[in-house]
């Protein structure tokens, strides 16, 4: 993925916590700053489904869930076509593309795993991960996606211009691309199998009683910021779910896994903590209006939370 995708390593070593972390991604970034390739690239070295999904005003939840087709030479007369979403990884490509009625068909198969179409369940696939982008820039005709389903996704990912040397050899891969397309090799495929066998060694990481209290500390500090400081109070409206400590007690195990350690650091929970809350914090109109951002108020958090022991 890295030979692919140049000047963007840490969306690379994102996506692959995330899939290890049986979770969820929200990719935000300008145009153009490879979301959707990454997002490819992944699914090109995995045996397994890619799905994408491009969202647009006219699309109805049933173009992604599937519905049922009637069949009247068969015995049941209604048969389910299942929709995109029935696949290992969903690219939902410009997500805030979509009113909030299709954004919700989504909400049940991040969460539990399984699509009810007509009073009737289906289970989604055992490796199944929605990857969705969406673009901070041009506005109008979208439609923010709701606090309910933000809350959704394990990690809130934002991607920034690449530098100067990373751009030219962006260049040059592209070009070198263009002039071997019809030289395209063939290499074996990872088997979701490996995938699981790193999930089941990633639920072997021990996570101290001190770090425990540490992630519920810096959560609390988003809920009740006054008992840190009033400046911190100020900025904050609504502080984080329970899912917030979920997904950093998920994305900092696998982590400390992916660094070759089986046991959680405060190192661990400081590099997944902004990506984990800044999507679950609701900011006041006095941080607006100051300018001042949700990576700005983790760390102001991170410096109030201390690690007991």
């Amino acid at each position: 993925m890295s030979q692919s995708i140049i000047g963007q390593d840490k969306l690379v070593s994102r996506l692959i916590l995330i899939l290890l972390a049986n979770g969820n991604v929200l990719l935000e970034g300008l145009p153009g700053l490879a979301k959707t390739r990454a997002i490819k690239s992944l699914a090109k070295e995995l045996d397994c489904g890619l799905s994408r999904i491009q969202f647009t005003p006219d699309l109805l939840p049933s173009d992604i869930t599937g519905t049922e087709i009637y069949q009247p030479e068969t015995e049941e007369k209604f048969i389910f076509q299942q929709g995109p979403i029935f696949s290992n990884l969903i690219l939902a490509d410009e997500i805030n593309r979509s009113p909030a009625k299709v954004q919700s068909a989504l909400l049940e198969a991040m969460e539990e795993r399984q699509v009810s179409v007509a009073g009737k369940t289906y289970k989604m696939e055992p490796l199944f991960m929605v990857m969705a982008t969406q673009n901070p820039v041009e506005q109008e005709g979208t439609y923010p996606l709701p606090e309910a389903q933000m809350d959704r996704f394990l990690m809130h990912v934002t991607i920034d211009y690449p530098d100067d040397t990373s751009e030219l050899a962006i260049m040059r891969l592209n070009r070198g691309e263009q002039m071997s397309s019809e030289k395209k090799e063939l290499k074996e495929k990872l088997s979701p199998k490996i995938i699981f066998d790193a999930r089941d060694e990633i639920s072997n990481v021990t996570i101290s009683e001190n770090i425990e209290k540490y992630i519920v500390d810096i959560i609390s500090a988003t809920r009740y910021p006054s008992k840190y400081n009033e400046q911190l109070a100020s900025w904050l409206d609504f502080g984080a779910s329970p899912r917030g400590t979920i997904a950093i007690d998920r994305a900092s195990r696998t982590h400390a896994w992916m660094n070759g350690n089986d046991f959680v650091s405060p190192d661990d929970v400081r590099a997944v903590v902004h990506d984990c809350l800044r999507h679950r914090i609701m900011l006041s109109y006095e941080a607006n209006a100051e300018g001042v951002s949700a990576n700005e108020v983790i760390d102001s958090i991170l410096k109030q939370v201390a690690v007991i022991g």
